[in-house]
């Protein structure tokens, strides 16, 4: 219990390299530190997880670091280096504005960065959270930003860029995070699961990976509870059990029974889901992203934006074949109107039951709509 380090802190990127997908953002900084245009201040936004502290102290270590490589990465080896993998570097300060968010704490940083550093080159101010700062630590904080002496340089992240005001914006080299994507999530998982040597099925790795939605750290988090639910093999059934997620067989089954016309089977289905504990807005929304999937799968150059496992891919290629563009769209419509009044109803549970009676005798609407098309044109 010691020695246990979570995999987020024991797999947080030391290089520029080792970040997952933020190659944007990790090319410009390099190229900066290489040609030697550096900003005064940086401020990194994004969502949480996504490796906006990480990128910031990377970029610390790597300006202060003595002997550079030809890469544009921190050796690990000189004294500053040593130093910041310690925790015991003078020269690089975090703080940590959630918690010091005052105008005292600002003042107090300021007094700070008039001292020339003693050892190094540069002086790195990161300032966490800075969305939480006071409107007057904001005014006491701008004129040191605007005009800050040419050894100090600060870094300032935040989930909330809105809340920040102008005038600090106007002063900082914006650099935008996006969320991970789900394919670089399950490579790195996979890597992860090797160096520990746990077996890990592709699949469950992608739902662990949708289920952390962009955040990487999210992702990381999941996966150390998946293998302390199931130990060294990290199977898909274990997941979905898990995690309490509406299994993708849920929809298969449940469209296979829509496009049969069997209403029997379906309302059944839906209250095994409600017996099984999950939400019925939920699976509401489920069949809404199924039926969009399905209607993807019907153009070969449209199945990549599906982010799936190949072996559920394969599945939707499979039922998509089944199922006509006209039942896949009238369908979607009629849960959307179904999602849209789900809040308002009195009676949610039949509500969403005539939802699927609907949906289970469309194919006789469509086909009944069909027949009297070609009785007018023959007329």
């Amino acid at each position: 219990m010691e020695n246990f380090v979570v995999s987020a802190r024991k797999y947080r990127p030391a290089t520029f390299d080792s970040v997952v997908g933020q190659h944007h953002i990790t090319n410009t900084l390099k190229n900066a530190i290489s040609s030697k245009h550096l900003a005064q201040a940086f401020l990194f936004c994004g969502p949480r997880g996504v490796g906006k502290t990480t990128c910031a102290r990377i970029l610390a270590k790597t300006i202060n670091c003595q002997n550079i490589s030809p890469e544009t990465e921190a050796c690990n080896e000189c004294e500053s280096c040593r130093s910041f993998n310690s925790n015991s570097s003078f020269n690089i300060h975090e703080l940590d504005a959630a918690s010091n968010n005052s105008v005292e704490d600002i003042r107090n940083l300021v007094e700070q960065v008039r001292y020339a550093p003693q050892t190094g080159k540069y002086k790195i101010y990161i300032i966490d959270e800075v969305h939480m700062l006071s409107n007057q630590a904001f005014n006491a904080f701008l004129k040191t930003l605007e005009e800050p002496p040419s050894y100090a340089i600060f870094i300032l992240a935040t989930t909330e860029r809105h809340k920040i005001i102008p005038t600090i914006l106007s002063r900082c080299q914006i650099f935008d995070f996006n969320r991970i994507r789900i394919d670089d999530m399950v490579r790195h998982l996979g890597s992860i699961a090797q160096k520990e040597s746990i077996q890990a099925e592709p699949d469950a790795l992608h739902l662990i990976s949708q289920k952390a939605d962009g955040a990487l750290r999210d992702a990381l988090s999941i996966f150390d509870q998946m293998v302390t639910f199931s130990g060294s093999n990290v199977t898909y059934k274990a997941t979905v059990e898990n995690l309490h997620i509406l299994d993708y067989d849920y929809y298969f089954r449940l469209t296979d029974h829509l496009l049969e016309q069997n209403l029997p089977g379906a309302l059944l289905l839906f209250d095994e889901i409600l017996k099984n504990g999950f939400d019925a807005h939920n699976f509401l929304v489920g069949i809404a992203e199924h039926f969009r999937s399905l209607l993807v799968c019907k153009d070969v150059q449209t199945v990549q934006l599906l982010e799936v496992s190949d072996n559920i891919k394969a599945k939707y290629a499979e039922q998509s074949q089944k199922s006509t563009v006209s039942f896949l769209l009238s369908g979607l419509n009629v849960v959307s109107t179904c999602d849209t009044n789900y809040k308002s109803s009195k009676n949610q549970r039949l509500h969403v039951e005539l939802c699927l009676m609907k949906l289970a005798h469309l194919n006789a609407a469509l086909s009944f709509a069909n027949e009297g098309a070609d009785v007018k044109k023959l007329r």
